[in-house]
């Protein structure tokens, strides 16, 4: 391929020195690699349309300095090992292009002032910073032969683009289905848009429903995604605190124009919202006008009793935007989730779709389609269901063991993590000291010294893992 090089017919400079300057910046900033082959002189000369002999000059001149090296019968090379007095004779272009001038950011660049925080496992290390479905117990063999049978079916809408915007419409209609046994909810698939994850359709509800300035009311702790969502495009944030029934209605107020909830199993604390709280919410927006975002994200783990209804079927007249999502369920690079919005919202959330990303890859959704359909998830959940209650048990059981009452374990028998206070300033010292990831809930918080909350993850530890971290913690 024939580099660009840019050349000015009319300036002053000659045609063959613009050539030879553009290889000798080209290769001095690495542009052009060593051991690169040249295009040759006619090539070139008739790319830049200009005669022979000027190309011919300009890359006599590079192989005299040292820049280009000729192999008889193969062609013009950069020079594997430049001499040293050619590196030091333009030290401005070794040092590659300058800074460039800053740049002002939008309001919604600007309020991006820090990143997510992430808790890599480190090896090692016993990691209670992470939860995710166990990766053991997930059917790969089953999954893959599903993805590979609608991989050999050539068809034209597998590999184009796709009309689908909400997503394929046989996926949309097992969703409706499976939140109205398993959740439910009220819908019909029309109202199923497929995101790529919840937190896709977190930020197209902050973008949909949230002008600069708007007040919305959030959990307080919260997740710190959907926090950073909405104070992202501008939105101020009252916190609202929890109880043992979940969020205190009567201290919402009137300002609000939406509230974020997670009544499921609240994130972090894992308080289940009461009947009582949820009828209170919803009658607070009835009353106010505003909108109710379910974040639904972990309801399936619930080990003692059954899921409770969502905030979505019990509403009436009130509009609730329903997200949830596969990646806690079944693996996390799935990127398949979904919002489930009130028919009046539905080419809103379609249109906002579209402009951020067209479509959710069908592949993958045909393949849920179908391991939905078979009923491989719900399969799938039971298994996990008991498997991670064990782990929840044996978190449970080393805590009282190793800290008594020195550990205070909130929430209900429900989710992939603990939220647990242990009045004890020198744990995350000894966590380091001894190999052990810790995430505190801090993050979690908008205001106050919460510093000594934790959240332990126990989803993807073996209780061997669990049992072994918790007593190094407690040397």
């Amino acid at each position: 391929m024939t580099p660009s090089i840019a050349i000015e017919l009319h300036s002053s400079t000659p045609v063959h020195r613009q050539i030879y300057e553009a290889w000798q910046r080209g290769i001095l900033s690495g542009r052009f690699a060593s051991g690169a082959r040249l295009p040759s002189t006619r090539e070139l000369a008739a790319t830049l349309s200009v005669s022979r002999g000027t190309v011919t000059q300009a890359y006599e001149q590079l192989l005299a300095e040292g820049y280009l090296q000729a192999a008889q019968g193969s062609g013009t090379y950069v020079c594997r090992e430049l001499p040293e007095r050619t590196l030091r004779a333009d030290g401005a272009a070794r040092r590659g292009p300058q800074a460039t001038r800053s740049v002002q950011l939008s309001r919604y660049g600007a309020g991006l002032q820090e990143d997510y925080v992430t808790y890599p496992a480190l090896p090692g290390h016993v990691c209670f910073a992470q939860w995710g479905p166990d990766r053991e117990g997930f059917p790969w063999a089953l999954w893959r032969r599903i993805v590979a049978r609608h991989s050999r079916r050539v068809s034209h809408e597998l590999f184009d683009y796709s009309d689908e915007v909400q997503g394929h419409a046989p996926l949309r209609e097992q969703i409706a289905a499976y939140v109205a046994r398993s959740r439910a909810v009220h819908c019909s698939a029309r109202q199923v848009i497929i995101v790529n994850g919840s937190q896709q359709g977190l930020d197209v509800c902050g973008r949909l429903l949230l002008d600069h300035g708007d007040t919305v009311a959030v959990e307080n702790p919260g997740y710190p995604g959907a926090l950073r969502t909405f104070a992202a495009v501008g939105a101020k944030l009252q916190p609202v605190p929890i109880d043992r029934e979940g969020i205190l209605c009567r201290e919402l107020g009137d300002a609000a124009r939406a509230v974020y909830v997670t009544p499921s199993h609240q994130y972090p604390t894992g308080v289940s919202m009461s009947l009582n709280r949820r009828l209170e919410l919803i009658a607070w927006a009835r009353k106010r006008a505003a909108v109710i975002i379910e974040d639904d994200y972990d309801s399936e783990y619930r080990y003692s009793g059954s899921p409770l209804p969502a905030l979505q079927g019990l509403a009436e007249e009130v509009p609730v935007i329903y997200c949830g999502t596969f990646s806690k369920v079944m693996f996390p690079g799935l990127r398949i989730g979904y919002v489930i919005v009130p028919d009046s919202l539905v080419a809103a959330f379609t249109r906002a779709k579209r402009l951020a990303d067209n479509y959710t890859p069908l592949l993958q959704q045909l393949a849920l389609r179908e391991f939905i359909a078979e009923g491989h998830l719900e399969r799938h959940i039971r298994r996990m269901r008991r498997l991670y209650g064990n782990r929840r048990e044996a978190l449970l059981t080393a805590l009282r063991k190793h800290f008594g009452d020195g550990a205070i374990v909130e929430g209900d028998d429900a989710g992939m993590h603990a939220f647990v206070h242990i009045a004890d300033r020198g744990l995350l010292e000894r966590a380091r000291r001894h190999k052990v990831q810790l995430r505190p809930a801090q993050p979690c918080y908008l205001e106050g010294d919460h510093s000594q909350r934790y959240l332990f993850g126990f989803s993807s530890l073996p209780e061997r893992g669990i049992r072994e971290g918790i007593r190094r913690l407690a040397r």
